[in-house]
């Protein structure tokens, strides 16, 4: 190729780079922050089973950016599982995240988020949800599948207490939440937390109104089959919503999938799981619930002028040069866990449209990574 021709190709990298570039914040900044509660309550909108979950960590974030301010945000969020049930109108402020020794659940997704026009909007999600067993013990609750044939029909004898109790209306089970036990002296006994709704019962048949107005709540229970105690919390049935002309409307409450024969479809499964994937044609960009390698144009290191440039490697990508990765902290995510080369941001002018922050490495000893972020909970 003649000289030319390279001078235009050259010309052509370095305009697109000029309109595209990678930015690392730190995983605690305001703007990773907005990001990730942002991903939370989309997250949240969108499981319409079992309960609410809680942001707990941010695990990485990198933002794409263009002059035009339409940047793109993959972000890395660790959340846990609160005993908000999702009808719940409880703000999720006021909900407690389960403690590990009650068997927390942990979820960990990946979040792609565009923010056009200054507000940001989730474009596509990849999420994995499991048990947290690390704190399990002797004795200690342990959840059992949605399923278990014995620990339906204590859901099914404590219902029976209840509707017993109850003088206005009889409930029929409209969702498990979740089931456990836990041995002690004499046996197993049984914990429960499932929500009703209210129902027309001839005999032992009962159908569940369908009627927006209808009572739903949620019960725990605890004991055996032949002797227990339960508790309902009734929820708000219509949720006011103010709209932009600040005037109150009433809205329906979440749908929620009604359950037949033997109460629950999921068989084996000991809770339920966050929505696992979102938009698959963005699925290359989502490396976390898929624990892969993620693929994504970094783009070159801007130094001051007259310095020779080179290509910036992705700090999530070992070298020969990188630090030993730090211990397992024990977060839900194989990415979380490993180390990133420590960095500063540093702001430089550089003759493109687009004003980008340059990652300098300098000695990793005196520098503190950007992230992961810190841990809220646990």
């Amino acid at each position: 190729m003649n000289p030319l021709g390279i001078t235009v190709v050259l010309g052509l990298l370095a305009g697109v780079w000029a309109q595209i570039n990678v930015v690392r914040p730190q995983c605690d900044s305001p703007e990773a922050e907005e990001a990730a509660l942002v991903a939370r309550d989309y997250l949240n909108t969108q499981h319409t089973h079992g309960y609410k979950y809680a942001l707990n960590r941010i695990e990485d974030i990198k933002i794409h950016t263009k002059p035009d301010g339409d940047n793109t945000y993959m972000l890395e969020i660790e959340l846990l599982e609160t005993d908000c049930h999702v009808l719940d109108p409880t703000p999720l402020a006021n909900c407690t995240v389960r403690p590990k020794i009650l068997t927390a659940v942990e979820g960990d997704c990946d979040v792609v988020l565009k923010r056009v026009g200054g507000a940001l909007t989730v474009t596509a999600f990849k999420c994995k949800t499991e048990e947290s067993t690390e704190d399990l013990c002797v004795g200690c609750h342990t959840l059992l599948p949605l399923n278990d044939t014995t620990a339906l029909e204590f859901v099914q004898a404590s219902l029976a207490t209840f509707n017993n109790m109850t003088v206005n209306g009889t409930y029929t089970v409209m969702e498990v939440g979740r089931m456990s036990s836990q041995v002690v002296s004499g046996g197993p006994i049984y914990f429960a937390e499932y929500v009703v709704v209210e129902a027309n019962c001839i005999d032992d048949a009962c159908v569940p109104l369908n009627d927006t107005m209808a009572a739903r709540g949620i019960c725990t229970a605890k004991g055996l089959t032949t002797d227990h105690t339960v508790d309902c919390k009734m929820f708000l049935t219509l949720m006011p919503v103010v709209d932009v002309n600040s005037t109150a409307a009433l809205a329906m409450p979440p749908t929620v999938h009604i359950h037949t024969g033997s109460l629950t479809p999921m068989h084996g499964l000991r809770h339920h799981k966050l929505t696992t994937l979102h938009d698959p044609h963005l699925s290359g960009l989502l490396s976390e619930s898929a624990e892969s390698a993620e693929v994504v144009p970094v783009a070159p290191t801007v130094v001051d002028a007259g310095v020779a440039s080179a290509p910036a490697a992705d700090p999530a990508s070992p070298t020969a040069a990188d630090p030993a990765p730090p211990a397992n902290t024990g977060s839900a995510s194989d990415s979380s866990a490993s180390a990133e080369v420590p960095v500063v941001v540093v702001k430089r002018d550089v003759p493109a449209p687009a004003i980008v922050d340059a990652v300098t490495q300098t000695d990793p000893i005196a520098l503190v990574p950007v992230c992961p972020g810190r841990v809220r909970f646990f």
